[in-house]
């Protein structure tokens, strides 16, 4: 399955990725010259015509031992796709489960996966994710298991297969590139220390 590839969001993800101080200067010069082909198709016939293939996507690799269906995109452009139980299972309300869904992802460098909530099973039924957005850093090769909460007021009972959250992968700033630094002071903007419901409601 081949995906149309959105010249302006590579564009801007390689500029970001170029900016990086960490680079060399022989990367950057690489990056920027992968900038300029982007932006010479962009608004021509090209961009119409140009699709990613299988070989050049981000490989994630996958173990799975839980006997179900392994995951996929179900779509073009889906952003995540469903994490099933590897068990059947049942959580009272108000409480909280710990539920294996038998795979092992090995992330490649750079990336995290997001373990976040269906939205119909949490509209429906009150169960979402506990930690949301829960974390699955790149150096983990455990079992992917998702911390679910019954937020309502009766008992959910799923069955193995079941698919009871969603898996995005996600680009990730880390201490391969990040660097904390503690100053006595930080820059000011316009919106300031403005935060929880310091824009109104309309």
């Amino acid at each position: 399955m081949n995906q149309r590839l959105d010249v302006d969001k590579y564009i801007e993800e390689l500029k970001m990725l170029r900016d990086l101080e960490i680079l060399p200067q022989e990367t950057k010069d690489e990056i920027d010259q992968a900038i300029n082909l982007a932006e010479s198709i962009k608004g021509s016939d090209k961009e119409e015509k140009y699709e990613i293939s299988e070989e050049n996507k981000i490989p994630v690799r996958f173990i799975n031992k839980s006997g179900q269906e392994a995951p996929k995109y179900a779509k073009d452009g889906d952003s995540g796709f469903d994490l099933r139980a590897s068990v059947d299972g049942r959580i009272l309300p108000m409480q909280r489960k710990l539920v294996p869904t038998g795979l092992y992802f090995e992330l490649p460098d750079g990336y995290e996966l997001q373990i976040r909530p269906r939205s119909g099973l949490a509209y429906k039924h009150g169960i979402t994710v506990l930690n949301s957005p829960g974390t699955v850093d790149t150096g983990y090769r455990g079992e992917i298991k998702v911390l679910l909460i019954n937020l309502s007021d009766e008992p959910y009972i799923w069955t193995a297969g079941e698919r009871i959250a969603q898996g995005v992968i996600a680009h990730r700033v880390s201490s391969d590139f990040g660097n904390l630094i503690e100053v006595e002071e930080i820059s000011e903007t316009e919106r300031g220390s403005g935060g929880f419901g310091s824009t109104g409601t309309k």
